[in-house]
C-alpha cells in the first residue's frame, strides 16, 4: 500500500519516499542526496550529515539505482537529487506525510494504523531480519553505532562492510519487489562483474 500510493505524490517525494525503503537511511539523509555522492554503484554520505558523525557509505540496489536516476532527470540544473526549486533539498515532511497518510487511509479503511517516516528504518530492519540477513550486517545497512561497532570493537573494527551490505540491500529489494508484484522474492541474485 505504502508502494502503491506513494506514487500518487510524484517527483520529488515519491521517489524520495521510495528511497528510504529500499536504502534504511533517515529521513534527513536522503531528502539532502547530493549528486557528488554517488559514485559507481555507491551513495556516500558524508560524516556531517549523518547521525552519529561517521561518513555512511551505502552501495546501491538496481532498484535504488534506478530510482534516484530518474530523479535526476528532474533535478538537471540542482545539486540535489530531490528538490522542489533547484537550489535546496527536499522538505515540507509533515505536510507531504499527511497526504500520504490520506491515501493510505483511503485505501485501508479501518486497517490503516498511524506511522511515522522514522517507521521505514524498523521496517528495512526487521524485513532483513525476516529474510535471515545477519544481524550485525543490518546494523551496518542502518549505520547504527552499538553492538559490535561499538566500544573497543568499533575501534578496531573499521571495515565498512560494503559487499555484505550490498548483499543485503540487493536482497532487500527483491523481497520489497516480490511484495509489490504480490509473490515472495526468497532469492539471491548472481552478481556479474565488479561494481
Amino acid at each position: 500500500m505504502f508502494w502503491r500510493q506513494s506514487e500518487k505524490l510524484g517527483y520529488p517525494f515519491a521517489p524520495f519516499l521510495r528511497l528510504l525503503l529500499l536504502t534504511g537511511t533517515r529521513r534527513d539523509e536522503a531528502a539532502g542526496i547530493q549528486k557528488s555522492e554517488l559514485s559507481d554503484g555507491r551513495w556516500t554520505i558524508p560524516a556531517i550529515r549523518v547521525k552519529n558523525k561517521r561518513e555512511h557509505l551505502v552501495p546501491l540496489s538496481p532498484q535504488a539505482e534506478k530510482i534516484i536516476a530518474d530523479a535526476m532527470t528532474f533535478s538537471d540544473n540542482s545539486e540535489y537529487v530531490f528538490t522542489t526549486n533547484g537550489r535546496s533539498h527536499v522538505s515540507g515532511f509533515s505536510k507531504i506525510k499527511a497526504r500520504l497518510d490520506a491515501l493510505m487511509r483511503e485505501e485501508a479503511g479501518s486497517n490503516f494504523r498511524p506511522w511515522r517516516l522514522h517507521d521505514l528504518r524498523r521496517t528495512v530492519a526487521s524485513g532483513m531480519a525476516q529474510i535471515r540477513i545477519e544481524p550485525h550486517i543490518i546494523e551496518a545497512v542502518l549505520n547504527h553505532v552499538s553492538g559490535f561497532r561499538s566500544g573497543v570493537a568499533g575501534t578496531y573494527n573499521v571495515w565498512q562492510y560494503e559487499p555484505d551490505k550490498r548483499s543485503a540491500l540487493e536482497r532487500w529489494a527483491l523481497h520489497v519487489e516480490g511484495l509489490i508484484d504480490g509473490r515472495p522474492a526468497n532469492v539471491t541474485p548472481i552478481r556479474k562483474g565488479k561494481r
